[in-house]
């Protein structure tokens, strides 16, 4: 998924998948097939698979395009393998979640509305458990009382091929201290967000989410994201900026 993509916009068919994902795993805690899709839309498998490619190009998903069944690896917030966060919602194992940081904007979609879902994660440095609860993508319940999202991959190295390896750099820490041992265990300088932080740098994303039907593909801009995360008060001098 290359950056800086031109400004284009989505086909009916990728309107219309994107918005039966969403349902689909909102309710099913798991990602829709092929067939699933086929059952749901009338959509032929090459309209299927043209529209993933084309949801891909607007970071909405990522999806293994070499795959003759298009295997969908990850539709933000979900991701299909077990990755860092799981997402329960009424007391039940619910799905998992793509990264640390999407996780804060989980509860703001509308399936969710007025529920607490429950996050359980663990600090990446020493794998102690960090979990938080939130409410319409507000943080109403916490434990322990402060930790932090640490980023070790520079926005500059975001989207390279697609969002998994992005995703996979977003993970909780206990504090600063755990954070560079952290660091230290995987030879990569990162950055930290406070949960507040967070919040805001998700806010847009969570704000149009299945909210705005016609929410527009978004762009891979490395320096006006890097930008965006200085205005938030984020010390970015580890990524040289």
């Amino acid at each position: 998924m290359p950056q800086d993509v031109p400004v284009f916009e989505w086909t009916d068919n990728a309107l219309r998948l994107r918005q039966f994902v969403y349902e689909f795993w909102c309710r099913e805690g798991v990602g829709p097939n092929l067939r699933d899709v086929r059952e749901a839309l009338g959509l032929s498998r090459r309209e299927i698979v043209q529209a993933y490619k084309e949801l891909q190009l607007g970071v909405i998903c990522v999806v293994d395009q070499d795959s003759q069944n298009c295997n969908l690896i990850k539709f933000q917030p979900f991701s299909s393998f077990p990755s860092q966060v799981k997402a329960f919602v009424d007391g039940r194992f619910h799905s998992y979640v793509g990264c640390a940081m999407e996780s804060i904007a989980f509860s703001r979609m509308p399936p969710f509305e007025g529920k607490d879902v429950r996050f359980e994660s663990w600090c990446a440095c020493c794998f102690e458990p960090v979990s938080f609860t939130a409410r319409d993508g507000d943080v109403v319940e916490r434990s322990p009382a402060s930790f932090l999202i640490h980023v070790s991959a520079n926005p500059w190295d975001w989207g390279n091929v697609d969002i998994t390896a992005m995703c996979d750099t977003m993970n909780f820490v206990l504090d600063a201290d755990h954070a560079e041992r952290y660091e230290r265990e995987v030879s990569r300088r990162g950055v930290l967000f406070t949960l507040d932080q967070a919040k805001l740098f998700v806010g847009p994303t969570g704000k149009h989410r299945m909210w705005d039907y016609h929410w527009a593909p978004s762009q891979m801009v490395p320096d006006a994201i890097v930008k965006g995360i200085q205005m938030l008060g984020v010390d970015t001098s580890n990524w040289g900026a």
